[in-house]
């Protein structure tokens, strides 16, 4: 999917929608990526002299890469809104910086009800970037 196919069940835009393109590779895993231009909002003030993607902004990728797999849920029940409810064993561990391509791996583990728990991964070539857990609730 490129960003108008993302956009046309993801609530997300720009400034904040953070995925060039995605992708379900099985029923429970997505991948995502974008290409880091050096003139995103983020890195404005993050660091002068020395951007680097802040964590948080790849927590985003993550999530929006997961809600990928929720297409059919969110189409079916518009005005759905995936919302962070949790982060839980994130871990950095490699700077992105402005001619990287990031690409994001995340996989839905399980869901009760309205709320829905994922694992995912950053990584820019060969080296892990950012991992975590996390879950998010499906708001009308």
């Amino acid at each position: 999917m490129n960003k108008e196919e993302i956009k046309a069940f993801i609530p997300h835009r720009e400034p904040m929608l953070l995925i060039d393109e995605a992708e379900v590779l099985e029923e429970n895993t997505a991948r995502g990526s974008r290409k880091i231009r050096g003139d995103e909002f983020f890195l404005q003030g993050h660091f002068p002299g020395n951007p680097v993607v802040p964590g948080v902004i790849l927590c985003e990728m993550m999530a929006q890469t997961c809600s990928v797999l929720l297409k059919s849920t969110m189409e079916e029940n518009p005005g759905c809104v995936p919302f962070f409810t949790g982060l839980d064993k994130v871990r950095f561990k490699h700077p992105v910086r402005p001619g990287d391509t990031v690409e994001i791996t995340c996989r839905l583990l399980r869901n009760k009800n309205m709320f829905y728990f994922g694992e995912g991964k950053v990584m820019v070539g060969k080296n892990l970037c950012a991992k975590g857990e996390f879950s998010f609730a499906l708001v009308v």
